[in-house]
């Protein structure tokens, strides 16, 4: 896997990530770093790919396990270290999991699963930081009737 990062010049304090897919990400920093505030700073993305890479996880595990899964939201909530290097020191994840009849023993599971065994991401989080998990299921076809009400 690799990336190249680009400044793109005198001035601001922006960022082109080309991923090794061909993808490409902004970043920027705060107007009080120089930045402009044009798109997300690199910490914001190193959170939002921890919540994609478990997100990622729970779905395929849920799947797998035979769990009609409609949607699946993760909420992250963090805090860093207020002196240099500004590490992570507390994540907590959020799961909303939405589809028909899913088990909550496989939620549960699905989620552990990711976070003890498949994403990288989070595992090398909890090196600095402390992750704690919850998560709720919203049944689809419940949503849909009160919808309908």
């Amino acid at each position: 896997m690799e990336c190249t990062v680009r400044w793109t010049g005198l001035s601001g304090m922006t960022f082109l990530a080309e991923t090794g897919s061909g993808h490409v990400v902004t970043m920027d920093g705060a107007p009080e770093g120089g930045g402009r505030d044009l798109a997300p700073r690199p910490m914001e993305v190193v959170l939002a790919g921890t919540g994609g890479c478990t997100a990622y996880d729970v779905v395929l595990i849920l799947r797998k396990s035979g769990q009609d899964i409609r949607g699946c939201d993760v909420t992250l909530k963090s805090e860093r270290a207020e002196k240099d290097p500004k590490v992570f020191t507390r994540i907590h994840f959020h799961f909303t999991v939405t589809g028909r009849n899913l088990r909550s023993n496989l939620v549960e599971r699905a989620i552990k699963l990711s976070h003890e065994k498949y994403c990288s991401a989070s595992i090398m989080l909890e090196k600095t930081a402390e992750l704690t998990h919850s998560f709720e299921i919203i049944d689809d076809l419940e949503a849909k009737e009160a919808a309908q009400e």
